[in-house]
C-alpha cells in the first residue's frame, strides 16, 4: 500500500503546486486535492513532474452540487465529469471523487437512487473510454453532511457492483464509515472487491490519525493483508 497526502489540508496559505513541493520535500510521492477548478493546473503540472509526485484524485462536484439526484441534471453532470477528465488528462491524474447530492424535496428516495444509477452509468462508461476512474464517496450523515443522499456506505457498494464498471469504484473514507456506521474492519472486507481509495482521519474530530478512537495501525496492516496496492489518502 502506498500513501497520498491531501494538499487541501496543509500549507494552506501557499498554491497548490507550492503545496505539492513541501510534501514532496517531506518524503512523500503522491498528492491528491479537491476540484481543479480554482488551480492553475500548468504549475500544478510542472511542480508533480519537478519532484516526481504523483496526483492520485482530484473532485468532479461537492455534495450541495445539484449536478446529480434528478434525470433533467443528469447531461449536465456527465458533461460536468467529461471536463474533469479533460483537466486529469492535463497533469496526469486518473481518478476523480464523485459525490451525489443531497436529498432533494419533492423527490422520492427511489426516484433519487434510480436517477443517480442512471447518471453514474453513463459517466462511468466515459470515463472508462478514457482509461479514468470515478470513486463515489458515501459521507456521514450524522455529524458533518446531513441531508446528503449516500450516507449508507453498503449502498455506495451495491450502487458500484450494480452498475458493474471499470470506470467505477467505492471511495472508503474510514472517517466518515466510522461515524456512520462503525465496524470498520468487517465492512472494509465485505467490500474490498469494489474500493478504489481509502481516506482517513481522526475521529473525534477530522484530525490527525493519533490519538484517536480508530485503531489505525490494525486498519492498515489488514487492508494490506487483503491484497491491496493502491493509496490510502
Amino acid at each position: 500500500m502506498q500513501l497520498d497526502v491531501c494538499i487541501e489540508m496543509l500549507f494552506t496559505d501557499l498554491p497548490a503546486e507550492q503545496r505539492i513541493e513541501r510534501v514532496a520535500a517531506a518524503g512523500y510521492d503522491a498528492v491528491e486535492f479537491w476540484l481543479p477548478d480554482d488551480k492553475n493546473l500548468d504549475a500544478v503540472r510542472d511542480a508533480a513532474q519537478r519532484t516526481k509526485t504523483a496526483i492520485n484524485n482530484m473532485v468532479v462536484n461537492g455534495p450541495g452540487a445539484p449536478l446529480l439526484g434528478v434525470a433533467a441534471a443528469q447531461s449536465h453532470y456527465v458533461e460536468r465529469v467529461g471536463e474533469v477528465i479533460a483537466m486529469g488528462q492535463r497533469i496526469d491524474c486518473r481518478q476523480a471523487i464523485t459525490c451525489t447530492c443531497n436529498d432533494l424535496p419533492g423527490v422520492s428516495y427511489a426516484q433519487t437512487r434510480a436517477a443517480v444509477v442512471e447518471a453514474l452509468a453513463e459517466a462511468a462508461d466515459l470515463a472508462a473510454r478514457h482509461d479514468f476512474v470515478l470513486l463515489l464517496e458515501p459521507l456521514n450523515t450524522r455529524l458533518d453532511h446531513k441531508g446528503y443522499f449516500l450516507g449508507s456506505l453498503d449502498e455506495g457498494a451495491e450502487i458500484v457492483r450494480e452498475i458493474q464498471s471499470p470506470g467505477l469504484k467505492l471511495l472508503f473514507d474510514i472517517y466518515h464509515v466510522q461515524v456512520n456506521h462503525g465496524d470498520l474492519i468487517r465492512r472494509i472486507e465485505q467490500h474490498f472487491d469494489v474500493i478504489g481509495h481509502f481516506h482517513a482521519a481522526g475521529v473525534p474530530g477530522r484530525h490527525e490519525l493519533f490519538g484517536t478512537e480508530i485503531n489505525y495501525p490494525a486498519i492498515v496492516r489488514r487492508i494490506e493483508a487483503l491484497g491491496y496496492t493502491g493509496r490510502f489518502g
